[in-house]
């Protein structure tokens, strides 16, 4: 037993170092927040791009909403997952290691810089690296006419809305205007409490738009994850710099 504990300890401070290695690369090259901006620049280059090819085609009234309602809940989701990987990807030491690391910090942050909502949209959907694959795939689809009208919708409004969870994110940090609690209310926005499961429990409330399919994802990270509150959580400890206020 003592000896499964000394390789732990020593585990985690490999990790550890790992991670401070990782943070001082992110944070003394200029090369990832010039990164981070061609990410969003593309991303919503993207999302403008498809809004372009889907408006032409009418759905009808009520297919339309059936479209938007689809999004939400598959954007939800969708990004939930992608938070559920990203909380116990902890390979610290591959050219995605800074923003791997960076993405981490989040959990230290309870409140963020406060900033206006379309910096927040713009900066945030530079930590999406994947959105870019998302949307150009989507793209190719519509283009090539491979998928219905009504597809094409839902792919497009998901792209979209996977930016406005990050903002939604960030509401549930920083925000209480009436407006953000009304929407909230509506159960489009992220309500704070709920989302303080995710910071003060392990392994649980990973979706970021809504939360309204954080059910279906705690099922998952149950069944196939350990957590991040033993694991990635303790390996930012003994990083003392600002990192990222931001990102998550």
């Amino acid at each position: 037993m003592t000896g499964d504990n000394s390789k732990s300890r020593m585990g985690l401070e490999v990790k550890q170092k790992q991670f401070n290695a990782a943070m001082e690369l992110f944070d003394t090259r200029k090369i990832y927040k010039v990164f981070g901006r061609g990410v969003s620049t593309a991303n919503i280059s993207l999302q403008i791009y498809l809004l372009l090819l889907v408006w032409p085609v009418s759905l009808g009234p009520a297919k339309h909403i059936l479209a938007l309602i689809s999004a939400y809940i598959f954007t939800d989701f969708l990004n939930g997952l992608v938070h559920l990987y990203m909380d116990t990807n902890d390979n610290y030491a591959s050219i995605a290691g800074p923003l791997i690391a960076a993405f981490h910090l989040h959990h230290r942050t309870p409140v963020y810089k406060n900033n206006t909502v379309p910096a927040v949209y713009f900066n945030e959907t530079g930590s999406k690296i994947w959105l870019v694959f998302y949307l150009s795939g989507a793209a190719f689809l519509i283009n090539k006419g491979l998928i219905n009208p009504f597809v094409s919708h839902v792919l497009a409004y998901t792209g979209i809305l996977s930016s406005a969870a990050e903002v939604s994110h960030y509401l549930a940090h920083n925000k209480h205007s009436g407006i953000v609690n009304v929407l909230r209310g509506a159960g489009l926005l992220l309500p704070t409490k709920h989302h303080a499961r995710h910071h003060l429990r392990d392994n649980v409330s990973y979706t970021f738009l809504n939360g309204f399919t954080d059910p279906l994802v705690d099922m998952i990270a149950k069944r196939y994850f350990n957590g991040y509150k033993t694991t990635t959580d303790l390996h930012y400890v003994r990083y003392t710099g600002a990192g990222t206020e931001n990102r998550g």
